[in-house]
């Protein structure tokens, strides 16, 4: 469950979810760490997406996260419950995975920031148990609207998974500014940039980048810089034209290396 519902009082009241960093939506990119999930429920006001969700709200709206959690486990069967915030501009699948495979006999994994604090909206849970604190703290209180999270997490049997990066979120306009600046980075732009044409274009295909770049110099090299991108296009032109998926723009990658190889070695002996 994604919880996207919350009053970005620091931003002004401006829809913090909606907010582009990389040129997608954070709730899109929050999305996109998340896209194995059997379920995804977004506890927050309707919105465009970049993939279908379930809906929900808390009750009251604007009733706080732990209403908002409760809202969403609502609307969920399964024995484990991601819970995340909108606003993780560097979440990851790989990052989601780790929290998952750590609960082991923990009742919940959550990730620690920079300065070691807990972020219980990055987290994994066991739904039983989070069900049962929801349960209690509903008796207790008379409700859950405008309870804090840590009441939530308090009785909880935790693990903890320290990740700065992943843990980043977004709740000032310098933290926006922050995020867009850092995937801009040299070591993060080229990832990203493919991430959001993927988004963009509906194609969901793990690419061998390092085997594409390796083509595009070799074209450019021996042949003729504006053969670089032309080749990779006719590339994935073929790829698709043999069904698509990683085998077929592997062997078409590899085809197109090799031609250029040998179209280099005559260009070679030829003086």
């Amino acid at each position: 469950m994604i919880l996207a519902g919350g009053a970005a009082r620091r931003l002004g009241g401006a829809d913090k979810p909606a907010l582009r960093v990389g040129a997608r939506p954070l709730l899109d990119r929050v999305l996109g760490a998340c896209r194995g999930a059997e379920r995804t429920v977004v506890v927050g006001p309707r919105r465009p997406t970049a993939r279908a969700v379930r809906w929900t709200r808390e009750e009251p709206p604007g009733g706080g996260p732990v209403a908002a959690v409760d809202a969403g486990v609502r609307h969920t069967t399964a024995p484990v419950v991601l819970v995340l915030s909108a606003d993780l501009p560097f979440l990851t699948d790989r990052t989601v995975g780790a929290l998952v495979q750590g609960l082991r006999e923990a009742e919940g994994v959550l990730l620690t920031d920079s300065d070691g604090r807990e972020q219980p909206l990055v987290a994994a849970y066991r739904a039983e148990p989070l069900r049962r604190e929801l349960a209690l703290l509903a008796a207790e209180h008379g409700g859950l609207a405008g309870l804090p999270l840590r009441l939530l997490t308090a009785e909880l049997k935790l693990g903890r998974l320290h990740h700065p990066t992943a843990s980043f979120d977004c709740d000032t306009w310098e933290d926006i500014t922050t995020a867009r600046a850092r995937i801009r980075e040299h070591g993060h732009v080229l990832d990203e940039w493919i991430a959001a044409v993927k988004a963009e274009l509906g194609i969901d295909l793990d690419v061998d980048t390092a085997a594409l770049l390796d083509l595009a110099r070799d074209a450019a090299h021996g042949v003729a810089r504006p053969a670089a991108p032309l080749t990779t296009f006719l590339v994935g032109y073929a790829a698709a034209q043999q069904g698509g998926g990683p085998e077929a723009l592997a062997a078409a990658t590899g085809k197109a290396a090799a031609l250029a190889a040998r179209w280099a070695e005559e260009a070679e002996s030829a003086g």
